[in-house]
């Protein structure tokens, strides 16, 4: 797998496509219905995984410019996911996702427009 290492651009770009991807996956989904859905359930876990990798690598200077965004629990539900997936609760996923996923894209957008290049 290895390859040359991800720049901060493209982590941030991992991040926007895995919260777009997990949103379309839960498009007109009530909690019962995602909770039926296990393709869509592990699609979105999935999402957060990426989210929470990714996270880990970007600078600390823009987790202090959004200390709104619960970077310490994005960063530990990738474990949770990876290495605890029996203990996975459906309710907590959902709650993550309706819950953090707006100012985590907010975070995002404003990183990327704040690169040099303007993202």
């Amino acid at each position: 797998m290895g390859g040359a290492p991800r720049t901060e651009l493209a982590r941030l770009l991992d991040v926007l496509e895995a919260v777009e991807g997990i949103r379309s996956a839960v498009a007109g989904l009530d909690y019962d219905a995602y909770q039926r859905g296990w393709v869509v359930r592990r699609a979105v876990e999935r999402g957060l995984e990426i989210i929470s990798e990714a996270s880990r690598h970007l600078p600390d200077q823009i987790k202090a410019e959004h200390p709104d965004v619960p970077w310490r629990q994005i960063a530990g539900i990738g474990n949770v996911l990876r290495h605890e997936y029996q203990r996975v609760e459906d309710r907590l996923v959902w709650n993550v996702v309706h819950g953090h996923l707006d100012r985590l894209e907010a975070a995002v957008r404003s990183a990327l427009a704040g690169l040099p290049d303007g993202g």
